[in-house]
């Protein structure tokens, strides 16, 4: 009798156990699924300029979340869990304040490249922890193809983000030079590189727990970081909107890839996520270069061999900014295109301000913004939401060509790849074929720019030497302050 209630207290207090493990489960199901759900609700809200910082709010929520209910999950203590926060956040609003957003591509490309290490070293943390169960004949320690092949997947992917976004870093800061690195047999030497590698992953993810395929996983993670080296070198500063959405695709494949092997759905969900978008971005850069990828990746664009396109025929006109000003001051529709010579200048507050003068002025005011201008996808339009520039001001190339041949006076700030005829024109010029802004068709066309020196893609603009164009050479910012100073000297 008393064994039987004791059998029977021991099956109820094991019961009350395997409940309270289930509802536990259960609990951190259900907050991994409200953390996917905040992170696509994110991204779709990423989709509008009015809704983007809510959006992006929002997936920080829903990250915070899956981070902190994973590490509760894991036993560690809430006291270093906030710690972590607390570190975490110093850092990230000491970067939001020191950083500037000139420099916004570059931290962009670093963060991307963080995306990846991390999920190169749990694949690593995880491959050497079956290494060491498998050493101490531990039951059931043996790794299947379900789990070495998104191992494999996340070192290779996760090292070429890392390595491959340090080099779009450099590159973005200008510490490496913009133009295409080439050198004879590179694409041959590149794809045999890449059939060895993928050849040794092949084998790692069939017998991953043999004794010499810790040699072939440290080989696999030395040749991702070269690849990461070799698949950016070649590409050109222009094509860095490309690399950067492409780069951000593969750190989200790395991630998704190293949640399937520690069997974390939040991990698999959100990288899937990222994954995904940056391919959609990754095709919408090359659709509005209309250029394929491989012709991005593997054309060199820039680096100063084949077609360059024509040499320039005439003499640019310069122009003052009190010339400037009374050809603005006179106009009654005008379109301002953004460059990347404005973000260099910081000088979005001050096209802003003279955009208001223009407006109280009596014109009409819009600013053309091309999907590649700048370093980085959404450049120009992350630089004007920062100076409050209203989103219904800012229109697309297709919205705005139409309209150019009745524009009075184009404005371009420091835009040049984005505005040469010569992709329109000329058959010979790298660029032939890219969609861009007509402003060559507006009645007066004002190009500010520093010098006469050809943009990031190394080809010459016949824009500048247009009939109906005047240059206004100086620093964007101090130019515009010009500007403005002569229509409040007007006004009084």
């Amino acid at each position: 009798m008393t064994f039987a209630i004791l059998a029977t207290s021991a099956s109820e207090a094991a019961s009350t156990v395997i409940d309270a493990s289930n509802v536990g489960k259960n609990i951190i199901d259900f907050c991994y699924i409200v953390a996917a759900i905040l992170f696509i609700l994110g991204i779709k809200l990423l989709g509008s300029q009015t809704t983007a910082r809510k959006g992006n709010l929002i997936s920080a929520v829903g990250l915070l979340l899956a981070v902190v209910v994973t590490l509760c999950n894991q036993g560690m203590e809430y006291q270093w869990i906030v710690l972590g926060l607390a570190i975490g956040t110093v850092v990230g609003a000491v970067l939001a304040l020191r950083v500037q957003m000139t420099a916004m591509p570059e931290m962009v490309a670093l963060f991307n490249g963080f995306g990846g290490m991390a999920a190169l070293l749990i694949s690593w943390t995880e491959y050497s922890w079956m290494r060491q169960q498998i050493s101490a004949d531990i039951e059931n320690a043996e790794w299947g193809l379900a789990t070495a092949f998104p191992a494999v997947v996340a070192v290779i992917v996760g090292g070429m983000t890392f390595s491959g976004s340090m080099i779009a870093y450099a590159k973005l800061s200008e510490k490496l030079s913009g133009k295409p690195f080439l050198f004879a047999g590179q694409k041959i030497i590149n794809a045999v590189f890449m059939l060895a590698t993928l050849a040794a992953c092949a084998a790692f993810a069939i017998w991953p727990t043999e004794p010499t395929m810790f040699y072939i996983f440290l080989a696999v993670a030395m040749a991702s970081l070269v690849l990461g080296v070799l698949f950016v070198l070649p590409i050109g500063g222009a094509d860095m909107p490309v690399v950067i959405s492409l780069l951000n695709s593969y750190s989200g494949i790395a991630v998704s890839a190293a949640g399937f092997i520690i069997g974390n759905t939040v991990l698999v969900v959100s990288g899937a996520l990222v994954g995904a978008s940056g391919l959609i971005l990754t095709y919408l850069m090359c659709k509005a270069m209309n250029r394929s990828l491989a012709n991005v990746l593997f054309g060199g664009v820039g680096a100063g061999s084949g077609g360059t396109g024509a040499s320039l025929q005439g003499e640019p006109k310069p122009i003052s900014a009190e010339d400037t000003f009374y050809l603005l001051e006179a106009a009654r529709s005008i379109i301002i295109v953004p460059g990347y010579g404005m973000a260099v200048a910081q000088a979005q507050h001050v096209v802003k301000e003279l955009a208001e003068l223009l407006e109280n002025n009596g014109a009409e005011i819009k600013f053309a913004i091309h999907a590649v201008a700048g370093r980085m996808p959404g450049h120009m339009n992350v630089l004007l939401a920062e100076a409050d520039v209203p989103y219904e001001q800012l229109a697309e190339t297709d919205d705005v060509n139409p309209l150019m041949p009745s524009v009075d006076v184009a404005l371009v700030i420091g835009a040049n790849d984005v505005v040469n005829p010569a992709a329109r024109e000329d058959k010979t010029s790298p660029l032939y074929g890219m969609p861009i802004i007509n402003v060559d068709q507006a009645r007066t066309v004002i190009v500010m720019k520093r010098s006469m020196k050809a943009g990031f893609a190394g080809v010459d603009n016949p824009l500048f030497v247009a009939p109906n164009t005047r240059m206004l050479f100086g620093d964007a910012k101090q130019t515009l302050q010009a500007i403005v100073s002569e229509f409040k000297a007007a006004e009084k």
